[in-house]
């Protein structure tokens, strides 16, 4: 059996998204809801990818970080009014609204976190 498995993933996202959502209604701060809140959406993302998929780590985290970056991106040439969703909650939630070079940095960390717990995940020795 292969540890991780996709359920795992899914359950790992599963609570992250959870987080996400007691983050954005409980949490109004400078630091926990701006970049606590993307270092846990990269993982989100990523745990959601492993979960769906049969990417592998670098495959998976990398397209992770393309998704994360893209969406930072598309708040430099103001997606959301060029296609007049800036009153839309929803796609101002999923595609924020200003950019900001910590959140590249939030996404990294992220991006890390994941790396770091994956390798210590596989070098624990397989269950008897």
């Amino acid at each position: 059996m292969q540890f991780p498995t996709r359920t795992a993933y899914a359950l790992a996202a599963l609570i992250l998204l959870a987080i996400e959502v007691l983050i954005s209604l409980f949490v109004h701060d400078a630091f926990v809801r701006p970049y606590v809140g993307d270092v846990l959406a990269v993982m989100l993302v990523y745990t959601a990818l492993r979960a769906a998929t049969p990417l592998r780590l670098i495959p998976a985290i990398t397209i992770t970080l393309a998704i994360a970056v893209a969406i930072e991106m598309a708040q430099v040439f103001n997606l959301l009014d060029a296609t007049g969703l800036r009153s839309n909650q929803v796609a101002r939630i999923a595609l924020g609204g200003v950019f900001d070079w910590m959140d590249l940095a939030a996404y990294a960390t992220g991006a890390f976190i994941v790396f770091v717990i994956e390798a210590t995940l596989r070098r624990r020795p397989p269950r008897q």
